[in-house]
């Protein structure tokens, strides 16, 4: 599954890797681009390298795939084998960072937006045509800090050239690659998008993450160049107005999420950012219509349950705690951090066997190696005690 980031201000609210509907009209990068607010260079940020293959990868393709991928009926399948068969390259998937191609294949893992770029690098170098694909699924939110992020999904479908058609080949000439179940597949709704759109979801991802690990000057880059890339990718410019709010300037940030408010009226995203910087300034009333109407369309934001969980566990009141997080795995079955803070409160209303079961269900829908390792520990220390 590649996923995409977008940030929301809750403190920030922003979206990762995934498509917006294209504006009525285009949206005006010089009146939302500020680079005189940071004082040293900005960093260099460049798309050059996003698809490119390393020496390694070069050698990879001529030995493991290329060879093989001549005698076989269907080199895609080839390919997509050589990638993700565990008996040859094993690529894991890791949701830590967004990584270009070549990163990608050095890490030997990626999230899934990762995933896809490294592949479509490969199947470009074969001569393979590339069609990249937004997919409609539930957003899968997660959190860093206070900052919010949801998770739009994207896959990829390589076609055959015609000197890969064989006489009588009867495989399909369109092969999508994903990362769901088959089952889930057939009923997948994909709208193409340009490669343009995925770079900028990239940049996009990568502004998003550098966010959070608090390197503001290096976001900012980074969102300047997604929105460069595709000046229609509207979530680029919510995460430009998060770091402008995370830089301290609120008018800057709030012209931002008004720019994408006169194109995108029902973006609650968006709206959550706006209420948040317009109670920054201090403008109450203003905020407060933004807030009425946000939650005339969104009744129960996402982690709103969570929250409330949070405040009873650090009031000791574990069964509040429990129905609370409950609610939140009911909405959000794949979040592994609501499994995790579920079993917390299990385990404090001593429901060991419970606990163990929301412990073993955060390890297996962690999307990173970090925290899956945080749960195994803990796991790993509930079964220690149930031993004795």
């Amino acid at each position: 599954m590649a996923r995409w980031t977008l940030p929301i201000l809750c403190a920030g609210v922003m979206a990762l890797a995934g498509c917006a509907s294209p504006p009525t009209k285009p949206v005006s990068v010089d009146a939302v681009l500020h680079d005189e607010l940071f004082s040293a260079p900005l960093p260099a940020v460049s798309a050059a390298n996003v698809f490119s293959l390393s020496a390694d990868m070069q050698k990879y393709l001529d030995t493991e795939v290329l060879g093989a991928a001549r005698q076989a009926r269907d080199p895609r399948r080839q390919l997509v084998q050589a990638l993700y068969d565990r008996r040859q390259l094993q690529l894991e998937y890791d949701g830590t960072v967004t990584r270009n191609a070549q990163e990608a294949f050095e890490a030997r893992s990626g999230n899934c937006l990762s995933l896809v770029i490294m592949t479509a690098a490969f199947a470009k170098a074969m001569g393979l045509p590339v069609q990249y694909n937004s997919v409609e699924v539930e957003e899968n939110w997660t959190r860093n800090g206070d900052l919010y992020f949801a998770a739009g999904h994207v896959n990829l479908t390589l076609g055959k050239s015609p000197a890969h058609w064989r006489p009588l080949d009867e495989s399909s000439p369109q092969l999508m690659i994903d990362f769901l179940p088959q089952a889930e597949m057939k009923r997948l709704h994909v709208t193409p998008v340009d490669e343009a759109t995925v770079v900028a979801m990239y940049m996009n991802n990568r502004a998003a993450e550098t966010l959070a690990g608090g390197q503001v000057a290096q976001a900012y880059a980074w969102a300047r160049a997604a929105v460069l890339q595709d000046r229609n990718f509207l979530p680029a410019y919510n995460t430009l107005g998060v770091i402008y709010q995370r830089h301290g300037k609120l008018l800057q940030a709030e012209q931002v999420f008004t720019h994408l408010l006169a194109r995108e009226p029902g973006n609650t995203k968006v709206m959550a950012n706006l209420v948040r910087v317009l109670e920054a300034q201090g403008r109450r009333d203003d905020a407060r219509l933004w807030s009425e109407r946000l939650a005339a369309m969104e009744p129960h934001p996402p982690f709103e349950y969570f929250r409330a969980g949070m405040a009873a566990m650090r009031a000791k009141d574990y069964k509040t705690a429990r129905e609370q997080f409950a609610r939140e795995v009911a909405r959000a079955p794949e979040n592994d951090e609501f499994h995790f803070w579920l079993a917390l409160a299990h385990m404090g209303l001593g429901e060991v066997i419970e606990a163990r079961r929301q412990l073993m269900r955060a390890v297996e829908t962690s999307s990173t190696s970090q925290s899956r390792n945080i749960y195994v520990a803990k796991l790993d220390k509930l079964r220690a005690i149930e031993t004795h």
